[in-house]
């Protein structure tokens, strides 16, 4: 039987450098085919099913992680927002779970703001991002980084590298269709965001002196619960610490029954 060559034929035909324009062609008109023609020597219906399944896909992949956003946007701003992140943005990443990550990037360092976006924008698109790198976060929040059963006012008590301590100019949890605020609100939304034993993402309003309280954890491996408290305590110039005291040991209880604190410093112990 004679030996075919019709692949060794095909592959001479197109040198390396041909082959990268044609595949730059083909990208610049799936991105922006309002501005780049389509390439000449592909069938105007199956490019239109490159177009469609490329946008397509890559909309209702990002509508899943930033569904608020998308139900607050509408469809058409929506769509304009992802034409605009295909053409303008360059992802650092293939990796699906992280095209939310992307989509951040470009809402906070690339994108230029449009007349008709909401106020609110990036901090919701923010909020419902965490949900997903909490999900998806390598970190680890096992029995080894702590002790359990450590007592929490006289040891150093571990915050879980699951639980984000986030605050928002906006209150970007009751945001939706419905509400849609133009205007910040006075005061700060604090809220923390952490993935419990079961890896289900949990959301919870705090309040300023909560987040302070993780703060000095966060900040210092060196801290009991109790030294934390007095400070609190003393920022607040509270007329009875005592009180701060006994509020904030039933707070550190808590915060650990929600395994947003893992237990005590082994170390420090």
């Amino acid at each position: 039987m004679p030996q075919s060559t019709p692949a060794s034929g095909l592959a001479t035909q197109a040198t390396p450098a041909g082959f990268v324009q044609i595949q730059q062609a083909f990208a610049g008109h799936i991105r922006n085919p309002a501005q780049i023609p389509a390439p000449t020597d592909i069938e105007p219906r199956r490019m239109a099913i490159y177009r469609d399944l490329f946008f397509n896909n890559l909309s209702s992949l990002l509508s899943q992680g930033f569904p608020v956003l998308h139900r607050c946007l509408g469809q058409t701003r929506w769509d304009a927002l992802i034409r605009q992140f295909m053409i303008e943005h360059r992802a650092t990443t293939a990796l699906f779970p992280r095209l939310g990550q992307e989509l951040i990037r470009f809402l906070s360092e690339t994108r230029k703001a449009q007349p008709d976006d909401p106020a609110f924008m990036l901090e919701l698109a923010h909020y419902e991002w965490v949900e997903a790198a909490l999900l998806f976060s390598d970190e680890e929040a096992g029995p080894d980084l702590a002790d359990p059963n450590g007592d929490l006012l006289s040891g150093v008590p571990v915050v879980s590298p699951l639980a984000w301590n986030l605050s928002y100019r906006f209150p970007v949890h009751r945001i939706g269709p419905d509400f849609q605020p133009q205007q910040p609100d006075p005061e700060p939304t604090h809220l923390l965001v952490y993935r419990n034993r079961r890896d289900q993402v949990e959301f919870l309003k705090i309040n300023p002196v909560t987040q302070r309280l993780l703060q000095l954890l966060q900040e210092s491996d060196q801290l009991s619960g109790l030294e934390c408290l007095k400070r609190i305590a003393a920022e607040l110039q509270h007329p009875e610490p005592e009180q701060v005291i006994r509020f904030g040991a039933g707070l550190l209880n808590d915060l650990r029954q929600r395994h947003i604190l893992l237990g005590t410093n082994r170390r420090a112990s």
